[in-house]
């Protein structure tokens, strides 16, 4: 089995165990690790150090945590080291926070606020307990955040399909041509788990349409309008933030020129889907195969064969022609296209724009029955909310409007956005932003234009509070502070969800009493949980190296060097019961990253975490992951509270 490795400072420190201290010392000064930050003084037992391994804003709150025995932390203390191993800060580690589990009883946090100097540092445990954190930066937050956000887009390019690929990122060849010519097939039926299709056959409804390009939506290569525009929608709003990140603009245009191809003005057609998801004995399906990509346009398939729809990947609406388009998907590519019309510097071109989004919003089904259409199989993306994404597409709208200087659709478009908004609040449907819930973004553009006062002001802030109650609640009860619940799916994107979440009310309101919740989310996605792992594969010392992505593992590195998919977010830790299936597969390279020690030592309150391919439930990367926290970073770099 290829192992790889999880942080160099971990495997590093595992390697060099049974050398001289001689040894250790000279290698230790090729790999940029301090020996010394591990020596454990008399007495001292063994804990492990938690810190955000992107840094902290200079100016900002700085927490770590720390966990072990209760014995060894009762009385420790703490050293910051520079990189020049000068001691710039100590103290005695904070109040205990609770237990972690049966191995780690005693979980601490270290308040660092005062180390405000710019610079790079690793926290060392001194007293009773040793044990030493990875290197982490002091920064302002832009500094720190821009950086990221770039490695978010690089994702991005990773995950395009058709002709126009980045062919430095991860040797990326030219995929699926034939959608260029795709076959509309009518929906199929699927089994209520979304694990079988039903139907013996596909029924051809049309066609041919060009549906290519764009990105595939995880560790597979379908793609759906819904999570599609969810991410464009993030990617415009972070360049408002960060115009000037690398490939961002052009990734957001790259994204809404594929949702563009799948809306048929003419007929009124909403495309909502490419490729089958789920098949049968008789008809495969992407996820019947590991491979590259681009090993589909080689297969020789004639109608009737097994891997004929992965080879001529069928097309379905979302839609039938002329018909109203489920609200929450048209919601969010109205907002998609108003965006893209704020964002282009011609005037005519935006107004192009603007007139697609006003032509998806004229369709949209405002009174719903039955499941809304998010993909096929529906198990795939569940959502009962709708009003949030008509809320946010009518906000855009209005933007958009207001900055052609159509001020009368701008204001009756601002009334509607305010009309869903109140529609969304008296709703039984209400949730915390991710790709199921867009009313945080939504509140925020409409707090953010004009007319925007009253009640109507007061019910979005509180809104967004509520959205934020829940998440701290559960922070201050978690040993480790985490606003999301370990042992759900989406773990880390909700995470990045609520960062989002708090920044913008910040920002909006003026009132900072969620700064520090969304400081210590962050880090906790960053590094500061139970597993010291990153959850942005490529970003601090300790991260993802087997995720589960075909191009990742088949065409990228299993070493964490080299050719990785920089930038991608993974799901993080699930609750353990999810694992009752391996989803290890033919054609997979073997990847089972090695800490150093086992990943289950820091299992606990229910939840695993699992760094190996195959373990789709904690490594497989998402647009919609992805997004979230590409706009929590682009936020984050200019946010109140942040520098």
């Amino acid at each position: 089995m290829a192992a790889a490795r999880v942080g160099r400072v971990l495997s590093s420190r595992v390697r060099l165990v049974a050398l001289s201290a001689a040894a250790v010392l000279a290698v230790a000064a090729v790999v940029g690790w301090d020996p010394t930050g591990l020596t454990e003084g008399p007495g001292a037992s063994e804990a492990v150090v938690r810190v955000d391994q992107v840094g902290y804003a200079a100016g900002a709150a700085k927490i770590a945590v720390v966990t072990g025995p209760d014995d060894a932390l009762a009385d420790a203390g703490f050293a910051v080291i520079d990189g020049q191993g000068h001691s710039v800060l100590t103290g005695r580690v904070g109040p205990r926070t609770g237990s972690w589990n049966r191995r780690f009883t005693s979980v601490h946090t270290v308040d660092l606020s005062a180390l405000t100097a710019p610079g790079t540092y690793r926290l060392t445990l001194t007293g009773t307990a040793a044990g030493t954190s990875p290197r982490f930066r002091v920064a302002p937050a832009r500094e720190l955040m821009a950086s990221l956000v770039e490695q978010n887009v690089r994702f991005f390019q990773a995950q395009r399909d058709g002709a126009e690929v980045v062919a430095e990122v991860l040797r990326r060849k030219p995929s699926h041509l034939s959608d260029r010519r795709a076959t509309v097939y009518v929906t199929p039926r699927f089994s209520a788990d979304g694990s079988r299709l039903q139907d013996r056959r596909l029924i051809p409804a049309g066609g041919p349409v060009d549906a290519s390009g764009g990105w595939f939506d995880a560790g597979d290569f379908l793609k759906f309008t819904h999570t599609a525009s969810y991410a464009v929608v993030q990617l415009f709003l972070a360049e408002r933030e960060m115009p000037a990140a690398s490939g961002l603009s052009a990734e957001a245009e790259y994204g809404v020129r594929w949702l563009d191809r799948m809306w048929d003005g003419t007929s009124g057609t909403l495309y909502g889907q490419v490729g089958l998801g789920a098949g049968n004995d008789d008809i495969g399906n992407d996820h019947d195969l590991w491979r590259l990509p681009e090993a589909d346009d080689a297969l020789r398939t004639a109608p009737g064969d097994t891997d004929y729809l992965i080879r001529h990947r069928p097309v379905f609406r979302a839609n039938e022609p002329g018909a109203p388009i489920s609200p929450n998907l048209a919601g969010r590519v109205v907002a998609a296209f108003a965006l893209a019309a704020q964002a282009d510097s011609d005037p005519a071109s935006a107004r192009r724009w603007l007139d697609k989004a006003a032509a998806v919003y004229a369709r949209a089904d405002t009174t719903p029955t039955g499941q809304l259409v998010t993909a096929y199989p529906a198990a795939f993306y569940s959502e009962e909310s709708w009003q949030d994404d008509l809320e946010l597409g009518a906000a855009e709208l209005a933007r958009a409007a207001r900055a052609l200087g159509d001020a009368a659709r701008a204001a009756e478009w601002q009334r509607q956005a305010g009309a869903w908004a109140r529609a969304y609040l008296a709703s039984d449907a209400k949730d915390s932003l991710g790709v199921g819930d867009v009313s945080a973004l939504a509140h925020a553009e409409l707090l953010d234009s004009p007319d925007h006062g009253g009640r109507l002001a007061d019910g979005l802030k509180a809104d967004l509070r509520r959205q934020l109650a829940d998440a701290t609640d559960r922070a201050r009860d978690d040993p480790f502070g985490a606003g999301a619940v370990y042992t759900d799916f989406d773990a880390v994107p909700r995470t990045f969800g609520l960062v989002t979440t708090a920044l913008l009310y910040a920002r909006l309101t003026g009132e900072h009493q969620y700064d520090v919740f969304a400081v210590r989310q962050r880090g906790w996605a960053l590094g500061a949980n139970p597993w010291g792992s990153s959850f942005v594969i490529g970003v601090g010392e300790v991260f993802p190296h087997c995720p589960e992505h075909p191009v990742a593992n088949l065409a990228g590195s299993l070493d964490g060097t080299g050719e990785i998919l920089r930038g991608a977010v993974v799901n993080g830790p699930n609750g353990a019961d999810k694992f009752k299936e391996d989803g290890f597969m033919r054609g997979m390279r073997p990847c089972e990253a090695d800490p150093g020690r086992p990943w289950s030592d820091f299992d606990g309150h229910g939840a695993r975490y699992v760094d190996r391919v195959g373990a789709w439930q904690t490594v497989e990367p998402a647009l919609d992951f992805t997004s979230t926290a590409l706009l929590a970073f682009a936020l984050s770099g200019s946010g109140p509270g942040q520098r």
